[in-house]
């Protein structure tokens, strides 16, 4: 009997030791990232389908006095803010209030015709994919973001200028020489088109919607849309740093005039719930935010086989984002059952696929660790 215990202390003692080991290469190489790229702040967050293994934060959310990030920082998201929309407008599509294969003038106060193919109408699943045909100029939409706050411009009056024939922004240049469905072009304007939509749909406003059936139920209480939703003192500082510079830039905070494509702010802590749900196939806690059907259909691509519905798919599946300021990413593998998140409170990071196969590879030495110990 004493063998018995003392065997098994060993074996205990020698998964400490691995697991410390782990977590001290891990660390080293974490922190080697920081000071090589010149990185201000990053938040990092390890799911499996059962539970939430790590979330943890590096360095600082404020450099100047000296703020760590940690995994309750709030950062805006960037394009991963897409997928929220994905989830609001399947949850319509279970409510009858949208259906992904109409034509979109069907609902829109103005009229949207591709100049290119006017025989042909656009529907959500052709935004939901980038095959809509909209293409962003990237002049007038950089030039929408506000700096210093929420966009006086609503999302609504922007899309009309852009799109509609009378707008004061349009062109046919704001449309590819393609038809529905034929070519992927991503398009941040067609994804605000997209969450506008929800909006006309729905009779709310989409952080509104957004709140009551994805934030609320996934116990996500740092998450909004707008800066005017939240206490600024809680905002990571945005940086912008070249290798060839010395130091970092701070960039102020802004707002988004289309913010469904990419103006969600949470948190590691948060966005670690919402992974969580989606790798269960829309359940958390036992509660279903969507139906495990509208999950799978969101993750079929339609006309792409790396994209589909706000969702990119492949190996891993989930999405990547970038704006002044941020670099962001957020996947799941399937196959590993294994997620992980990423923030970044620094733009322009060009070393995002080796560090993301060491965060994985990272999570999967901790999913191996549980896995021994419970056999």
């Amino acid at each position: 009997m004493k063998n018995l215990f003392l065997a098994v202390f060993i074996y205990l003692w020698g998964i400490q030791l691995f697991s410390q080991g782990s977590d001290e290469v891990f660390n080293a190489y974490i922190n080697r990232e920081i000071s090589e790229s010149k990185i201000a702040g990053m938040g990092i967050a390890i799911i499996t389908n059962d539970s939430i293994l790590v979330t943890k934060g590096y360095g600082y959310a404020d450099i100047q006095n000296k703020v760590p990030f940690t995994h309750n920082t709030v950062i805006n998201i960037a394009s991963i803010s897409k997928t929220f929309i994905s989830i609001a407008i399947m949850h319509a599509v279970e409510k009858n209030l949208l259906d992904l294969d109409n034509n979109v003038n069907d609902i829109l106060p103005f009229k949207l015709m591709n100049p290119y193919s006017p025989d042909r109408f656009i529907t959500l699943r052709h935004l939901m994919s980038h095959t809509s045909g909209i293409q962003d100029d990237y002049t007038i939409y950089y030039g929408s973001y506000c700096y210093g706050g929420d966009s006086p411009t609503s999302l609504g009056e922007f899309l009309a200028d852009y799109l509609s024939p009378l707008g004061e922004n349009y062109s046919k240049n704001n449309f590819t020489n393609t038809k529905p469905g034929e070519k992927f072009n991503y398009s941040n304007i067609g994804a605000g088109l997209a969450g506008y939509i929800v909006e006309i749909a729905t009779g709310k406003p989409l952080n509104v919607f957004t709140r009551e059936i994805i934030f609320k139920p996934l116990d996500m209480e740092n998450t909004c849309w707008f800066l005017s939703e939240m206490d600024i003192a809680k905002h990571s500082k945005l940086y912008e740093t070249r290798k060839f510079i010395k130091g970092w830039k701070e960039i102020p905070i802004y707002g988004l005039t289309t913010y469904p494509d990419g103006g969600v702010r949470t948190t590691i802590n948060d966005l670690s719930n919402y992974l969580l749900c989606i790798m269960n196939n829309g359940s958390f806690k036992g509660n279903s935010i969507i139906q495990k059907s509208s999950v799978l259909e969101m993750l079929t691509p339609d006309f792409s086989g790396s994209y589909a519905k706000f969702w990119q798919t492949g190996k891993r599946i989930g999405h990547g984002g970038g704006d002044p300021g941020v670099s962001t990413r957020m996947y799941f593998d399937p196959g590993k059952k294994l997620g992980i998140i990423i923030f970044i409170n620094t733009g322009s990071y060009d070393n995002f696929e080796e560090l993301e196969d060491k965060v994985y590879e990272y999570g999967s030495s901790l999913l191996s660790q549980i896995n021994n110990s419970k056999k």
